[in-house]
């Protein structure tokens, strides 16, 4: 059986395109040879299968106001069981969840994903019986978030947050021995448009650092 990495995040792994001029389509969503989820499939070939679980919006614990379906917590069960057996699970998330309608700090996000990954960590679904864990931290949004069309679902807070986000998620995924991986350090690029989501440049550059890990987790 090939060796399945379920990749689990928000907008930056379903593939949003902010900016329909730098995707091939012209579209709203990368196509497959410009999501990082596709590209890590074709680094690592035939003997992994890549799984994408990627949804816009989506919070680590939250419940949204506006939007229904975006809490991680309620899902990560039935999405691990869907795709069991799994080998490595990747966790992006947490750009969602600095917006200012959330009331979090950094700290209680990171709180948030620590109670996270250990719901996956009790899931049974892992091959061998061991969870096998990377946690993301995402790159931080761009001072220039603050005036781009978003800034007002934002929140004038979240830019702040997510430059702490690292720092914290560092923390917990230490005290819980997990993986884990600032996205931060990896040149990932951000469009000029939200500065938030990533370019089909910060998709390749993601890809490439996890296609030098994965094989290493698994």
């Amino acid at each position: 059986m090939k060796k399945h990495i379920v990749c689990f995040g928000d907008s930056n792994t379903h593939g949003y395109c902010a900016d329909p001029s730098d995707c091939a389509d012209g579209g709203i969503r990368f196509n497959e040879d410009e999501r990082w989820t596709r590209l890590l499939q074709k680094a690592l070939g035939e003997d992994y299968l890549v799984t994408e679980e990627g949804l816009s919006g989506r919070t680590t614990c939250f419940d949204d106001p506006i939007h229904e379906g975006l809490n991680a917590l309620d899902y990560i069960y039935p999405c691990l069981k869907s795709h069991e057996t799994v080998d490595l699970l990747i966790i992006m998330l947490g750009t969602n969840d600095t917006k200012d309608r959330f009331y979090a700090s950094a700290g209680c996000i990171a709180i948030g994903m620590a109670r996270l990954v250990k719901k996956a960590m009790d899931t049974d679904c892992w091959s061998g019986g061991k969870p096998n864990i990377l946690v993301i931290a995402p790159p931080p949004i761009g001072e220039e978030m603050l005036s781009s069309p978003v800034a007002e679902t934002m929140g004038s807070g979240c830019v702040a947050k997510s430059q702490k986000l690292a720092h914290y998620y560092k923390e917990q995924c230490g005290l819980m021995g997990v993986r884990f991986l600032d996205a931060g350090k990896l040149g990932c690029e951000f469009n000029h448009v939200d500065y938030m989501h990533l370019t089909k440049k910060g998709h390749a550059s993601l890809a490439e650092a996890l296609a030098e890990m994965v094989p290493q987790m698994v």
